[in-house]
Formats: C-alpha cells, sequence, structure tokens
C-alpha cells in the first residue's frame, strides 16, 4: 500500500492537474531540474529508447537526451509540449497521459514519469506503460522533494502549500504488471534567490488554483518569512535543499498461458 503520497480523490485530481494546461514558460523557468545521478541510476544498460510520459516541459526528459537516448515525450498539455519541442526539437512529443499515451505497443526500453505519478491512476497507467515497454522493460517514478528535515525548509513548505516533500514512508503504488520496485535517493542543492522561490510557489498546483484572495495571502507570507523573519536580501543567492527519490520497477514476465 502507497503511503505518505497525496491524498486526492478523482475529481481533486483532475481539478489541479489542469491548472497546469497553460504556462509552460514560467514552469519551465522556475522549476527545478533532476539530479544526473537520478537518471544515471534509473537507466538500464544498454538502453536505446525511452519514453518520457507526463513530460511536462522536458526538465526529466533532458537527462534522456543527453544519454543519446531516442525518446518520445507524453503530456496532456499542448502549451508544455511547446516548450518541450523548443528545447528538445528531436524528441518525438505528443499529446497524451499515463493511462493513453498513443505511443507503440512494446517499443521502449524505459519509460519514466517524473513528478507526475500522484496525477496518474496507477493502475490503469501501469497497465498502459506496461504495454509500452519492451520485455524487462523497466519504469522510472521520479519526484523533486523539498528537504523539510532542514527547518527553515519545513516552515517554507507550508506557506507555499507544498505537497512535494520528503516523506520517508512514502512508497509508490503501482499494478501487477510490474516487479522488484525499489528506490534511490538524492541530496543536492538548487541556488535560487528569494524572487525565484516566490516564482516556484505561483507555478505549484495550490496557487495556480487559488483565487486572488488566498494568491495574495501566500505571496505576502512568503515575502515577509523570507525578507523580515530569514533576512535575506534582495537578490541574495540561497541553497534550497532537495531530495530527489527515483524508484524503478521492472516489468514482470507474462507468465505461461497467460493472455
Amino acid at each position: 500500500m502507497a503511503r505518505g503520497g497525496p491524498k486526492l480523490h478523482h475529481g481533486r485530481r483532475q481539478e489541479l492537474g489542469q491548472s497546469f494546461q497553460d504556462g509552460g514558460e514560467h514552469y519551465h523557468r522556475v522549476r527545478p531540474g533532476y539530479p544526473d545521478d537520478s537518471a544515471d541510476w534509473l537507466i538500464p544498460a544498454g538502453a536505446r529508447t525511452a519514453a518520457d510520459v507526463g513530460a511536462g516541459t522536458g526538465k526529466f526528459t533532458a537527462l534522456l537526451v543527453d544519454r543519446g537516448l531516442a525518446v518520445s515525450a507524453v503530456d496532456p498539455s499542448l502549451d508544455m509540449l511547446d516548450q518541450l519541442s523548443r528545447m528538445y526539437p528531436g524528441v518525438h512529443a505528443l499529446a497524451g497521459t499515463a493511462e493513453e499515451t498513443g505511443l507503440p505497443e512494446a517499443a521502449f526500453d524505459v519509460v519514466s514519469v517524473a513528478q507526475a505519478w500522484h496525477w496518474c491512476d496507477p493502475l490503469r497507467a501501469s497497465t498502459e506503460i506496461s504495454r509500452i515497454l519492451k520485455p524487462h522493460g523497466v519504469l522510472g517514478l521520479i519526484w523533486n522533494q523539498l528537504d523539510t528535515s532542514v527547518p527553515w525548509v519545513h516552515r517554507l513548505s507550508r506557506i507555499m502549500h507544498a505537497g512535494d516533500v520528503h516523506k520517508p514512508d512514502f512508497r509508490p503504488k503501482i499494478g501487477p504488471e510490474f516487479t522488484s520496485l525499489e528506490s534511490h535517493l538524492t541530496r543536492w542543492e538548487d541556488p535560487v534567490t528569494p524572487d525565484d522561490i516566490l516564482e516556484l510557489a505561483k507555478s505549484r498546483s495550490y496557487y495556480l488554483a487559488a483565487n486572488d484572495a488566498t494568491r495574495a495571502k501566500v505571496t505576502g507570507n512568503l515575502a515577509w518569512y523570507l525578507h523580515e523573519h530569514l533576512g535575506h536580501a534582495q537578490g541574495e543567492v540561497l541553497q534550497l535543499p532537495y531530495l530527489t527519490q527515483t524508484w524503478r520497477a521492472v516489468k514482470a514476465e507474462r507468465r505461461s498461458g497467460s493472455r
């Protein structure tokens, strides 16, 4: 059983997910990338093809491209995909979801889902991703998470209403099509200014789905916390601690006689 993940019913998941349909340029500019270590651990030896599902603007796609893989990227947001295609014109980008990718059967050595599995129906998505993976292919689930073991980051996450915080007991839910689930943790820091943190807050689903009064409260509280309470100057560079948790599972062998 998955523990520690977002507790969202289907309607609310769709509502919040829709908040990312526009604003691809802003998202790409303010969201952090992923550490090389995450992709190096995930990608199996000899892999040549990859699908990045829920690719957004291509933050994780970049690591797949850099490693010489032929990449297809899937996302429901055309605005996000437009940003991705500008950055990585060699990537095959198409609109779709983890439950219905539109990709061919048994075509990929690895499928990554970065910062998006909590928006998916995990059982339907597992079935679809198993379909597009080659035998013994690898499913990778990746999350950038604020390291809330650092006290100032813990309070920051509460002001931002950040859902992507590290929960040590979390285990993602996947379907029976996959086996050998294991995880890898990377600690790193993202250099940001107070303005960067404010823009980061504005890229989150809580802020995007909120009314004007709630948005003003978030930005006001953040400005107070960063400048008055913590005493950071405008333009000062801070090191924002992250943990990147990477999960991988292997496509299970089909039993003899199974359909």
